[in-house]
């Protein structure tokens, strides 16, 4: 039971303020000294939680140990000497940095750095034997440094996403309603201070820990995130269990309150709370892989393994074949040298260094645009989406609901109206019935103003509660016609609500009993005061329990069937113009008894719903977000269905959809052929040539379908709206969409009947003005209430992913393949090395990962959001048409390309063909009458010219694969929609990169590099052109013909 304190701020504060006066002067030493959250501390927390005993006093001893007064609350001096025990925050569990540090440093592809290293150092000493080469001490120090870089670079892509990450969260205001000075106030969460009496409803998160001491019938609390159990657990006055965990006469902080309203004293805040003691004793929060994360973990094992097989079998080959048969070909330390190139020839080292970035690039995007991401990996999903449900209220309309239209069994009007009839009548009595629709869309209200914004217009009122009952509270404030004793504040002082049923999605309707208070010679009485039931809801659900309706001037006549229809057709009217419509009603209780229990209560009160007179009907008006109807176009442009998931009355569902639809019958028809039944179940979804078909479905429908109804629901319809749903069936609805056609369902929503379904979604997303219950549940929270910016992420997802598997395709044709080919034909071949270990590790880890980096920056490609979106099941990072591309098209161009630089070089030097291939141990001083160091000089400018071929081949391939489909001469890198000055800074800077290789003399001595002939310098953009040319040609025939085998392959 819930006693209001709905009455005027006079009235709240006189009786009792002496009385707080008296406890604040017995009380400072109390303040000072018992205060349980400061007289026992204990290093277990155990301990703590064990010890609290505030749920097994009474309710005036509540008040009593903290100091408060049920009406009054605390002062504001009380509050400011409690602030001195620090504000309402749970300091975060502590950072193990070592593991951190760990993970930067061996994560990713460095353990195979590590690897490299190890054995590096190993080949310069011991195995380099008396005279090691310094080219081995080189590469080892470079490794050094690769890993160094890396390891620093993890470090701070972290550090910053984390920190962008923490400014959004920052924009989150928690709120709390609490009453002090005699006024219920809105105040930050965090400046709730110990004793503190604090206000909830419906929807609103537990602030601080509570000792509850008043409630209505049907509170219920959600406690998942403290324990983990999914049910909802009752809340009582009472206690249940000695155990402050278990009592149902506690809430706690971070449950949610789901149904019903109470007030509770703050016991506990901050890390002093229940949640702040078990997160101390919690530790540091595990850490997740996001999705893509996984997959380049995935990929990142593969290819590791693959390269340390291939390290192996190099110097196996060495051990049981070369070093016998071709005896001073190699030694152990040039072997293991050669075979470091298997290790960094299959390591794309700029894949992790994207990952990373693409994360923190994702947070700043998001940041900009005031969107919550709770998990990065949420982005990634909202790529795949495939099926959007939205609520209504609040999501696809503003949530500003405005009261517009009213209407009596004779009479129906606007609001704006309500002047000009009053004046025409010939008396105002004619409209006398204002009155009780006043008096009921006042009182049977879970809705009140902030004291703190009292003295603005009643427009600009801060209001603590839901959008329908803030339209009619705003309604009734402004609506004073003194003819018709309409007066708010006298209204309010002279009623009180002794009980109420909070609106819950079930009912789909609040009930309030409202008292009149009488003064007798200066002494308040209920004694023979007259008492009404009072009622408002969904017509559908109260006018079926009226026996009686009222007229326009106040006078009650019987609710025949002809007053019945008409108030159908007008409710239907309304509905079909997209106003939510009321049905206000009361019954005078001529026997009520206040002393019943809350249950008891309720139970009379469920009892007594009958025979009720319909006063009116009550038309609110929620205008649509201005955003939506674009952004809609664009989600469904990108293969997204738009599903509309309300509790609202058919019609105005349908109003919203505004197509011809069809019905459960239509459906129950096309099951009935049974053509679905031997589709596999992943395979349940509208194919691409069919028609765009429509369908509403109302909760009872949902109830009553079969498993072959549902096939054909998700299999046929692209436009569903479901009206008059239940949070079950909203849930029922998504996981049942779920079940078929591999669909990735996002679901939006802002109250607290949406939360189930947020969480059975894929990905939640939520309103930033919407309950905490929709906030906590969804992954992603749209803090501005920009539905724009759905698109938006589902785009930004797409992109991450197209860019990641971009420089896949950019790593691996020449930075692995190309590489590897030069190792093959050394170790297989009996060649000479066409490209030395230090060149090998050098493009790979500074001239690949420059070049790789720009593509992260690449913006969407014209086609991205008119792609069918991707499967998350089937549709990988890498697959057989990414590998088709990488080794049998631009892989297959560019490894001949640079292995024929080294044959024109070694022509113009006088080595044929068969004089460099198995070649072998022949390669030694006087081979074709040079010296040694001659020798080593050819090999030395052919792995620069191998090197530098390969550095400018690059140019064409990246440009190839910035698009998929689309031309380069409609996407240049310089200027348009697609302009990413990155690209030309990338390639200017590996090309000083090649330059500084080949040039500087400190590297010439060490690492054998050498100039090369100028004509050397020319090919490698030739062929890069051609590179370029080729795959121009594949995108042209895929743009002609999108069903040729060539399209089918296109990755």
């Amino acid at each position: 039971m819930r006693v209001s304190s709905r009455k005027s701020s006079e009235q709240e504060r006189t009786p009792g303020y002496g009385i707080q006066i008296g406890y604040r002067t017995l009380s400072i030493r109390v303040d000072e000294k018992d205060l349980p959250s400061k007289a026992k501390k204990s290093a277990d927390p155990a301990d703590a939680i064990a010890s609290i005993d505030v749920h097994l006093i009474s309710t005036d001893e509540v008040y009593t140990r903290y100091s408060c007064h049920p009406t009054v609350g605390l002062e504001e001096a009380a509050v400011q000497r409690r602030f001195k025990d620090g504000r309402n925050v749970i300091s975060p569990p502590p950072t193990q940095h070592w593991k951190k540090i760990l993970n930067y440093i061996f994560g990713g592809f460095n353990f195979l750095m590590w690897i490299a290293f190890i054995v590096t150092i190993l080949s310069y000493k011991p195995l380099g034997g008396s005279s090691p080469s310094a080219v081995n001490l080189g590469v080892a120090v470079l490794l050094m440094l690769v890993i160094i870089i890396s390891a620093t670079f993890y470090a701070f892509v972290d550090w910053n996403a984390s920190r962008i990450m923490k400014s959004i969260k920052s924009l989150i205001a928690h709120e709390a309603a609490v009453i002090r000075d005699g006024k219920q106030q809105l105040i930050a969460a965090t400046d709730i201070v110990v004793g503190d009496i604090v206000v909830l409803s419906t929807g609103d998160r537990v602030p601080a820990d509570l000792r509850i001491v008043a409630a209505s019938s049907d509170l219920r609390f959600d406690r998942s995130l403290l324990t983990g159990e999914s049910d909802m657990i009752p809340g009582s006055l009472d206690a249940t269990s000695d155990n402050a965990l278990e009592t149902r006469n506690l809430a706690l902080t971070s449950t949610f309150v789901t149904q019903g309203t109470c007030n509770g004293i703050v016991f506990a805040t901050g890390d002093r709370t229940v949640m702040g003691r078990l997160v101390k004793m919690s530790g540091e929060t595990k850490f997740k892989l996001t999705t893509i994360q996984k997959e380049i973990w995935f990929f990142t094992k593969v290819i590791s393994s693959v390269a340390f097989t291939m390290f192996g079998l190099s110097l196996l080959l060495f051990g049981v074949w070369l070093r016998t048969t071709y005896p001073g070909f190699e030694n152990i330390s040039g072997a293991i040298m050669n075979s470091i190139g298997c290790l960094t020839a299959f390591v794309p080292q700029g894949l992790p260094l994207c990952v990373a970035l693409s994360l923190t690039i994702i947070a700043r995007r998001m940041s900009k645009r005031h969107v919550l991401v709770k998990n990065l990996a949420t982005i990634e999903t909202l790529g795949c989406m495939s099926v959007l449900c939205s609520d209504k209220t609040g999501t696809l309309t503003a949530g500003k609901m405005v009261v517009e239209s009213i209407a009596f069994l004779d009479h129906h009007f606007l609001v704006s109206e309500i002047d000009e009839k009053i004046s025409e009548a010939p008396e105002p009595r004619f409209f006398a019935g204002l009155n009780a629709l006043h008096h009921t869309a006042r009182l049977c209200n879970g809705a009140k103003f902030d004291s703190a914004t009292a003295d603005k217009p009643i427009h600009e009122r801060t209001v603590k509660g839901d959008p329908t009952d803030t339209a009619l509270l705003r309604f009734s404030e402004g609506l004073s016609v003194p003819a018709l004793d309409i007066d708010t504040p006298a209204l309010l002082s002279s009623w009180r609500k002794p009980f109420e049923i909070p609106f819950n999605s079930k009912n789909k309707w609040m009930l309030s009993v409202a008292q009149e208070i009488r003064t007798t010679k200066g002494d308040i009485t209920e004694k023979d005061s007259t008492t009404w039931m009072l009622v408002k809801g969904a017509p559908d659900m109260l006018v079926k329990s009226c026996t009686t309706v009222m007229r326009s001037d106040g006078a009650v006549v019987p609710f025949d069937e002809e007053s019945r229809q008409h108030m159908n057709d007008l409710q239907s009217n309304w509905s079909s113009e997209g106003q939510r419509v009321l049905a206000l009603c009361r019954k005078p209780l001529n026997s009520f008894k206040p002393n019943l229990s809350p249950n008891d209560m309720e139970e009379l009160m469920y009892s007594e719903i009958g025979n009720l007179t319909l006063i009116g009907l009550v038309g609110i008006r929620d205008p649509p977000r201005p955003d939506v109807p674009s952004s809609v176009a664009v989600i469904r442009r990108a293969g997204v269905r738009v599903f509309m998931v309300t509790g609202d009355f058919k019609l105005t569902a349908i109003a919203i959809a505004r197509q011809s639809v069809d019905t459960i019958d239509d459906v129950r028809a096309a099951a009935s052929e049974k053509h679905l039944t031997d589709v596999p179940i992943r395979s349940i979804r509208p194919s691409e040539d069919d028609p765009i078909r429509s369908l509403v479905l109302t909760g009872e429908d949902v109830s009553t379908l079969t498993t072959l109804d549902w096939h054909i629901i998700v299999g046929q319809y692209t436009e569903i709206a479901f009206a008059r749903t239940t949070p079950e069936q909203k849930m029922k609805i998504v996981e049942e969409i779920k079940a078929r056609g591999d669909n990735t369902v996002a679901v939006t929503g802002d109250g607290v009947n949406d939360a189930p379904a947020l969480k059975a979604a894929d990905i939640g997303v939520a309103m930033g003005s919407g309950s905490d219950v929709a906030k906590e549940a969804a992954a992603l929270i749209l803090l501005n209430n920009d539905f724009a910016s759905i698109p938006v992420a589902i785009e930004m997802g797409r992109l991450v992913f197209d860019n990641l598997k971009k420089v896949t395709l950019y790593l691996m044709p020449v930075g692995s393949y190309t590489e590897f080919m030069a190792v093959v034909a050394n170790v297989v071949f009996g060649m000479q090395i066409p490209l030395s270990s230090y060149l090998q590790v050098c493009f790979s880890i500074t001239n690949d990962v420059v070049m790789s980096i720009s593509l992260m920056y690449e913006k969407a490609e014209a086609d991205l959001m008119m792609r069918k979106p991707r499967n998350a099941r089937t549709d990988r990072l890498t697959d057989w048409r990414l590998f088709f591309q990488i080794y049998l098209f631009i892989g297959l161009m560019a490894w001949p390309c640079a292995m024929s630089m080294w044959f024109v070089y070694m022509d113009q030097q006088g080595f044929g063909f068969h004089d460099i291939f198995l070649v072998y141990n022949n390669w030694t001083a006087g081979y074709h009458g040079f010296t040694g160091d001659q020798l080593t000089h050819f090999v030395s400018v052919g792995q620069c010219i191998y090197y530098v071929t390969m550095v400018f081949m690059q140019y064409g391939n990246l440009l190839a694969i910035r698009n998929r489909r689309v031309s380069l001469l409609q996407s240049n890198p310089l200027w348009g929609p697609r302009k990413n000055l990155a690209v030309p800074i990338g390639m200017v800077a590996t090309a000083l990169i090649a330059v500084i290789n080949l040039y500087g003399p400190g590297l010439q001595s060490v690492f054998l590099t050498a100039p090369i002939p100028g004509m050397f310098w020319g090919p490698p953009f030739a062929f890069g052109l051609g590179i370029l040319c080729v795959d121009e040609i594949r995108k042209l025939i895929v743009r002609t013909y999108p069903k040729s085998i060539v399209a089918k392959m296109a990755w």
